[in-house]
Order: C-alpha cells, then structure tokens, then sequence
C-alpha cells in the first residue's frame, strides 16, 4: 500500500468545523480525508477514537459512518467496526466499465442540453488541462480532468446518472496504476478531450459517445492486458515516484 495509513487511533482531524450539524462535521471531515487518502483504504475506524479526535460524542461519528457506507467509502462490518473501503484490480476494472456506460448516456443527454455558458466553461477547463499538460503536473491535470467529465455528467440533467457516477469516480480518484505502460499520455488525452468537445459543439451527441467511449477505452484496455500493472492508493507529493499516474481518462 506504500506509505504507512493513518489509523484511527491516532486520528487528528484536519481543521475545526464551523458549520453544519455535529453528523454533517464528522461527515465532511472523514470523506475528506479519505478521498485525499490521508486515511487510506482499509485503515480501521473506530467510534471512540474519532468521537475524542473530533470531541464529538460516538452518535454523530456512528451516523456520519452508515453515510459513507451508503456512499461506498466505509465497509461496515457487523460485530467488527468500519473501515475504508477498498477496491481489488478487478473491482476497479468493473468500475472503469461501468463509468464508460454511464459517460457514455451522459454525453448522449448533455450534447442538447449545452448553453453557451457550459460549452465556455468546459473550453475553459481544456485550457487548464493543455497548461497543466505543458507544466507535466498530473496531480493537477487529473483534479482539472474529473472536473471536466464531471461537468458533463451534471449537464445531463439526470438525477439517477449523477447519483451512481458521483460515488462511483470517488471510489475509482482514490488510486492510481503503477505501470510504465500507463505513464505520460497528457497531450493525447487533451486531443481526445478537444474532439469530444467539438462533436458536443457540434451538436452530434452520437459522435461525441463514441469518441468518449474510445478515450476511456485506451487505458482500459491496456490495463486489462497489462498484468504488472499495480493499483495502489494516489498520494499527493512532490515525490516524483508518486506520479507514475496511469494514462488520465
């Protein structure tokens, strides 16, 4: 798993909360740390310890748990306590599949939907993926990426779609690939991104999906035939060995 996880016995929380409910602080808190991986996939979790931490009593950290449950961030196991989730190589492969079914319908919904203002917004998204292409900063890259597909799963207008893509990519951002295969690819991915963008312009939405569709392929594909490919938690670092990305989709 890399770098040590911090377990929850020596959990210190990562600011002080100012609003919202006691549940909705706990909440906000844990989900944050475990989608940046500060608490990283099966680090136990244990009321008490996160109740004193946070000086809460165990009933809102008890709640803010079964939320993140249901979000598919904790596994909850009866007589065993919760923990962070994982996902297994085949459990990311799955996932992978099923993002490109549901980006896929997404862009088939956005592409009529687009105003002026949304197609501005995703072109300006692009012009921060070119520039953190140029910089080679794929930490940054990749924040600007999921930005960019998010935009157009939210421009579908379908509550249902979001629902499932949200949690589903919070599960799949918090690991990377380990592999020579996957590394680089920046520049092609901003050139896939650009026709995907320009067929949604266009207003060809089936165009645009099947543009879509062979963007996510390509490291998806090679992940499936890559068996040295290594899926471990993403760490934010300066450390130039923590950004052997795989190829941003």
């Amino acid at each position: 798993m890399g770098k040590a996880s911090k377990t929850a016995s020596s959990y210190e929380p990562r600011r002080t909360f100012d609003k919202g409910t006691l549940t909705d602080r706990v909440y906000q808190n844990l989900r944050e740390d475990i989608l940046s991986n500060r608490l990283l996939p099966e680090t136990p979790l244990h009321e008490a310890s996160i109740a004193s931490a946070l000086e809460v009593s165990r009933g809102p950290v008890r709640e803010a748990l079964r939320r993140l449950d249901a979000e598919g961030l904790v596994s909850v196991i009866p007589r065993r306590g919760a923990m962070v989730s994982s996902l297994s190589r085949e459990e990311f492969l799955d996932a992978y599949r099923v993002r490109e079914s549901l980006e896929m319908l997404a862009v088939r919904l956005a592409t009529p939907n687009l105003s002026q203002e949304d197609l501005d917004q995703l072109y300006r998204l692009h012009e921060e993926m070119l520039e953190h292409a140029s910089a080679e900063d794929v930490d940054a890259f990749f924040e600007t990426n999921t930005a960019f597909h998010a935009t157009v799963v939210d421009r579908s207008d379908n509550r249902i779609l979001q629902g499932i893509y949200h949690p589903l990519i919070n599960q799949m951002r918090r690991y990377r690939v380990s592999s020579m295969s996957l590394r680089g690819g920046l520049d092609r991915s901003c050139e896939e991104h650009a026709q995907i963008l320009q067929a949604m312009q266009d207003g060809e939405a089936e165009q645009a999906a099947q543009l879509l569709r062979a963007h996510i392929q390509v490291p998806l594909r090679t992940l499936e035939n890559d068996h040295e490919a290594v899926l471990v938690p993403r760490l934010q670092s300066t450390d130039q060995d923590d950004h052997a990305e795989g190829r941003p989709s």
